[in-house]
Formats: structure tokens, C-alpha cells, sequence
């Protein structure tokens, strides 16, 4: 079966650095387009983040870009979101997620979704 397994969350302090690991397992991992989302409380799922299946394309929302990295390591079947500079907005729930072939930036596309990490930034 499929599981994708984030880790690497946690309280960080703006102006700091974390990065977040998402481990595939069950797939076809340089098959699919990985992503980045983020929840906060009382809001809409929001796409991060994208990289394409062989990782030679990438894709950011505007608010991110410039402060956040988005790669993989298809040998360890392994999506990782190096955030820098982190700001207090930045506080939600980051979901990966794993789609064939196609890197889109829409929740409904995905096929598969880890549970999440918290990332709680504070000021």
C-alpha cells in the first residue's frame, strides 16, 4: 500500500530554518510529481510547492518564493521543503502528496496524501 510519511516539523522562530521530509513507500516514486500544502486552522488546503517526477522542474506560490526549497532524492524515494526565513503566516499543517506523472498545483488532482506536520513559527 502507499504511504507517504512527513516529518521534520516543530516550533521554529522566524528568521530560523527547517525542513521538512516527506518518505514515500508503495509507488513508483520517480513516476510522480510531488507537492507541498499547507492548512492552517479555519482555512482552505494551499498548494506550497511542486517538483516534477525527475525533479528538473519546480513550481512555488508566490509567497514562498525566494524562502523555500522544494527537492527530491529519488534513490531514497524522499521529497524534502527546506523552509528559510520563516514568518509567523507560514504557521500551518504541511501535507505532501504524490500525483502521476503531472505536477499540478490543485488539492482534488493528488492521488496520494501523508497526514501532515505541524510547523509553528513564532515571532
Amino acid at each position: 500500500q502507499v504511504q507517504l510519511v512527513e516529518s521534520g516539523g516543530g516550533l521554529v522562530q522566524a528568521g530560523g530554518s527547517l525542513r521538512l521530509s516527506c518518505a514515500a513507500s508503495g509507488l513508483m516514486f520517480s513516476k510522480y510529481a510531488m507537492s507541498w500544502f499547507r492548512q492552517a486552522p479555519g482555512k482552505e488546503r494551499e498548494f506550497v510547492a511542486a517538483i516534477s517526477p525527475m525533479g528538473d522542474s519546480t513550481k512555488y506560490t508566490d509567497s514562498v518564493k525566494g524562502r523555500f526549497t522544494i527537492s527530491r532524492d529519488n534513490a531514497k524515494n524522499t521529497v524534502y521543503l527546506q523552509m528559510n526565513s520563516p514568518k509567523p503566516e507560514d504557521t500551518a499543517a504541511y501535507y505532501c502528496a504524490a500525483n502521476w506523472v503531472v505536477m499540478t498545483t490543485t488539492p482534488r488532482t493528488y492521488d496520494y496524501w501523508g497526514q501532515g506536520t505541524q510547523v509553528t513559527v513564532s515571532s
